[in-house]
Parts: structure tokens; sequence; C-alpha cells
């Protein structure tokens, strides 16, 4: 099942990179010594670009796992299409939002995040209708 392991490779990107903001606000929180609450405005963008990340990552693996089980209705392109864009996406927002409150990294990033959802959502619908039939 080629499909299922194209899949897992961007979802372990992908948690890959949730672990690595993870690390980066827990690190953040040693520093600063911040037990609870947001700190100060460059700790506050890192922990933003974990919880960012932690909100769009879920559906798009979830997304992308759906495609990779609708063989043969969802094309092997789409999956790598919207895979590599929610990848590409997210690393991009994640070292934008690091760099500072709005750059072409985080505009680039969210735009890539957008694309990678409507194609996931796009194609769902497409292959889930072509299942019917």
């Amino acid at each position: 099942m080629v499909r299922l392991e194209i899949a897992a490779i961007y979802a372990g990107v992908n948690i890959l990179l949730l672990l690595a903001l993870a690390v980066r606000v827990a690190g953040g929180r040693r520093r600063g010594k911040i037990v609870l609450g947001d700190g100060d405005a460059d700790f506050l963008r890192v922990q933003r670009a974990h919880g960012n990340a932690a909100e769009y990552i879920p559906a798009g693996i979830a997304g992308l796992t759906l495609i990779a089980l609708l063989e043969p209705a969802a094309p092997l392109w789409l999956l790598h299409a919207a895979g590599a864009s929610l990848t590409g996406g997210r690393i991009l927002h994640a070292v934008g939002l690091a760099m500072g409150p709005l750059n072409a990294g985080r505009v680039l990033g969210i735009t890539l995040t957008w694309l990678a959802f409507l194609l996931i959502g796009g194609g769902l619908i497409y292959a889930g209708a072509a299942q019917q039939i």
C-alpha cells in the first residue's frame, strides 16, 4: 500500500515539527521561568507557533490518511500536492513566526496550509462521491 506509506511520511514529518515546536516552548518556559501564561512577546510567538501547528496539523494528517485510503478515486498527485503543501506551509509558518510578527514566511506558510486544506477537502469530496458512482 504505497499510498499509506506516503501519507505516513508526511504525517511523520509534521509530528516531528510539532515536537520541535513543543521543545522550543518548554525551553522558553524554563529560560523565562514562566510556569503559566504567555510571558513576553518573543515567548508568545514561540508558543503560538506551536499552538498554530497543533491546530492545523491533526486535521491535515487525518485528511491525508483518508485520501490515501480512497484509492483509486483520489489521484496520487493529490496526496503529494496536499502533503507537500501542508508540510512546507507549516515549516514556513513556524520559521516566519519565530522571525517576527508579520513577514513573507508566515504569510506564505498559511497560504500553503490553506491550499493543502483546499486540496484535501475538495479531494475528499470528489473521491468520496466517485466511490458512490
